[in-house]
């Protein structure tokens, strides 16, 4: 089987969102999952939403792993305060190399929530049955 490709999300929004109330919007069987612009609540379910959605798609896990540090550090002044801090982009490489995904997701200054994600695709190891958006 060949090594997967993993596409790249981003979400930055008000952690409000996240709970309005409850969380059925972030989950697929709900009639405005795919237009919610919030994170889903299963990793791989980035995958059911539309392909405009994707911020990049990475072949190589190196390239993965420096878009993924290159999005912490463009978000770092929005970090209050301490922070569990990234995996390196080696521990990165190897996740990726393994057909895993590599996910983080962080509060920010004003109530906001970070999300950066990179999802494995073709397949996905806990969802193989879910298509390749960009397929």
């Amino acid at each position: 089987m060949a090594r997967p490709h993993h596409h790249a999300y981003l979400w930055l929004g008000h952690g409000d969102i996240l709970v309005r109330p409850g969380d059925a919007h972030r989950r697929p069987a709900h009639p405005e999952f795919r237009s919610a612009q919030v994170m889903p609540l299963e990793c791989a379910d980035w995958l059911l939403k539309p392909a405009s959605r994707i911020e990049a798609t990475f072949h190589e896990p190196e390239e993965g792993a420096d878009w993924y540090a290159e999005q912490i550090a463009l978000h770092a002044g929005l970090f209050a305060g301490s922070y569990a801090p990234a995996p390196t982009p080696e521990e990165t490489v190897r996740a990726l190399s393994a057909g895993a995904d590599r996910v983080g997701g962080w509060w920010v200054t004003g109530g906001r929530f970070l999300s950066v994600s990179l999802i494995a695709c073709s397949p996905h190891r806990a969802r193989p049955d879910y298509a390749c958006p960009l397929r």
